[in-house]
């Protein structure tokens, strides 16, 4: 795990030269819902927690985007985290006051409790809406993913909801 994280930090530090004028870099931080599903043998639970993002934007339209999270909360009474690390591409559509936005990410879900964890193949689909305060400032309005992973031979489907800030940086 901590080479894939080690790889991608490498990879994103070379993005920056090809990104436009607008902005190199959306950085996201804010709060996060996940409702996890964990399949048939358990109900569903609603966790709480954090999301950050970093998206360095290659053209105007496409971004690169390492998405990480943490949700703390129980299933079937059994107290809880899981943590998403997650990579892919996001696309985007900037106007004055509103960028509406989609992405694909993959990577690796750990979830622990009880004194047991596991690592397991994660992905995510979604999309959300950044309002455009200022050219280096924006509110998250709502950002919705689909989250899915397989642990135990279980697959479980989860959405999650984030809101938050977005910082823009400029080159």
């Amino acid at each position: 795990m901590r080479k894939l994280l080690v790889l991608a930090l490498g990879i994103f530090a070379t993005f920056p030269a090809f990104a436009q004028d607008e902005s190199t870099l959306d950085v996201f931080g804010g709060y996060s819902y996940l409702h996890v599903s964990p399949g048939n043998r358990f109900p569903g639970a609603n966790t709480n927690g954090w999301e950050a993002q970093a998206t360095v934007n290659v053209t105007e339209y496409v971004g690169v985007t390492a998405d990480f999270d943490g949700h703390y909360g129980s299933v079937a009474r059994i107290g809880g985290h899981d943590y998403n690390f997650l990579f892919g591409p996001t696309l985007f559509r900037r106007s004055d006051y509103l960028t509406p936005f989609a992405h694909l990410l993959f990577g690796a879900s750990h979830a622990g409790g009880n004194g047991s964890s596991g690592t397991a193949f994660a992905w995510a689909i979604g999309g959300g809406f950044d309002w455009n305060i200022k050219p280096n400032l924006a509110v998250r309005l709502g950002q919705l993913d689909y989250l899915a992973n397989h642990f135990a031979g279980t697959t479980q489907n989860n959405f999650r909801y984030s809101v938050g800030v977005v910082f823009r940086f400029h080159s």
